[in-house]
């Protein structure tokens, strides 16, 4: 077990020390540990560590502590930030910013965030007041750099936060563009960070940074240590009528589900609400204030649950975040851990369980190769799928679209009964192989 070290340690500026003391952190997390020493002496890192590790942290407090003690490079303006986080998602620069603010609160540094789904012009205007940290997505920085909102040409510290996410989303034509833009690798410091240091993630940084550090903060498990796992083998129609059952018996306060398909969440999140459950759901259609509302009622517990698509496994940091459910297990090994790794955070219990049906139980031995063990299996008892019927037909939930609204209850607004639905028919027991557990 490491030996926890307090920040203290770090004789970090007084104004970032008060800060972090603010937040509560005494003690460094594993990662931090390995990272901080080096990237405060300015070293660039490749470092990969899990989810809910403090990575985030890690990387803030280098930038603020250099724009801190460090001069600016000579002709920098307003419009020259200092530093660059890019990272792949909406949510996960939202939860960067929100971070950041928290450091930065007895400082006059400026962080600007930059992403889509919300307005163009007023992002766009920001720029005129000045930054010091920009983060954002790649899409949505390099429009701004097109305009000249900005220049990174003196730009002292550069991070690229979730590195292998950017591969799968196809962003790093992207994100070898906005390297491109800054001072030479050996002018400017540079960090990556991401869950795995694989081939082309490393390519990538020995293309654009300066003699990196590999950095892996854990050689045990991937995933969290503080997460009960456990896996049921169902049939498709029998996955809702599971779910209903074991929401009821937890009595879950704050629990996400994962789906992986949008039109499958719809159908979920709105057979919950009808069965009484608080739900809102989070996909990538939906539009950014809608999203940011339904986050904050989640946060606030005006909803119990949230149904969401991967666009939710990274980058959200909710507390006492209780249950995971993968209703649809992850067709990338990796997702597993980042979705699970939405509960039990920051040394915290958690519970993640998942669904191996028939359509997405091919995935099941690339995730347990991935954690490195299989994932507990336990039998289900036909009598938990007699659920009865729904309390509220006409309950809705958060987030559902315009489309599904009218699919669902008709264009003059009355409830089609759900015929001809997933999870409309009476739940019997299924004959399906759901019981015996083949390998």
């Amino acid at each position: 077990m490491t030996k926890a070290i307090p920040f203290s340690q770090l004789h970090l500026p007084p104004p970032l020390q008060q800060a972090i003391d603010d937040l509560g952190f005494t003690s460094m997390s594993a990662i931090q540990q390995l990272a901080l020493p080096k990237t405060l002496a300015a070293q660039d890192i490749a470092a990969q560590g899990r989810t809910g590790t403090g990575k985030t942290a890690a990387f803030l407090i280098t930038i603020i502590n250099r724009l801190l003690t460090k001069p600016a490079i000579k002709g920098r303006t307003h419009t020259h930030p200092r530093a660059l986080v890019i990272a792949p998602t909406r949510e996960l620069v939202i939860q960067i910013a929100k971070d950041a603010a928290d450091l930065i609160k007895h400082t006059d540094l400026r962080c600007l965030v930059v992403y889509g789904g919300v307005d163009y012009e007023r992002q766009q205007n920001a720029f005129a007041d000045g930054v010091d940290i920009l983060v954002g997505t790649p899409g949505r920085l390099i429009d701004y750099h097109k305009k000249h909102c900005y220049s990174l040409n003196k730009c002292e510290v550069a991070v690229i936060d979730e590195a292998d996410r950017m591969f799968d989303l196809g962003f790093i034509r992207d994100l070898r563009y906005m390297m491109r833009q800054l001072p030479p690798y050996n002018q400017r410091q540079a960090l990556l960070f991401s869950a795995t240091l694989s081939h082309k993630v490393m390519e990538l940084a020995y293309e654009h940074m300066n003699n990196p550090e590999k950095i892996r903060a854990e050689s045990g498990n991937v995933t969290a240590d503080g997460v009960d796992e456990s896996i049921y083998q169902t049939a498709m129609e029998d996955k809702l009528p599971l779910l209903i059952y074991l929401l009821r018996r937890d009595t879950v306060k704050r629990g996400i589900i994962f789906i992986n398909q949008k039109r499958t969440g719809e159908r979920v999140a709105r057979k919950l609400a009808q069965y009484g459950f608080k739900v809102g759901i989070l996909s990538g259609d939906v539009r950014q204030k809608k999203r940011e509302r339904i986050l904050a009622d989640f946060v606030s517990s005006k909803l119990h649950l949230l149904v969401a698509t991967d666009v939710a496994s990274r980058g959200l940091h909710i507390d006492d975040v209780t249950h995971v459910f993968n209703y649809d297990l992850p067709e990338d090994a990796e997702n597993y851990v980042h979705r699970i790794g939405r509960t039990a955070r920051a040394g915290s219990k958690g519970v993640a369980v998942s669904f191996s049906c028939e359509r997405f139980c091919f995935g099941l031995p690339d995730i347990e190769a991935y954690i490195g063990r299989p994932i507990p299996a336990i039998h289900i008892d036909p009598e938990w799928l007699k659920i009865g019927a729904p309390t509220d037909r006409q309950a809705s939930a958060e987030g559902l679209s315009q489309e599904d609204r009218a699919e669902v209850y008709g264009k003059d607004g009355k409830h089609d009964g759900g015929r001809g639905r997933p999870g409309a028919h009476s739940h019997a027991p299924s004959n399906s192989r759901r019981h015996s557990r083949s390998r």
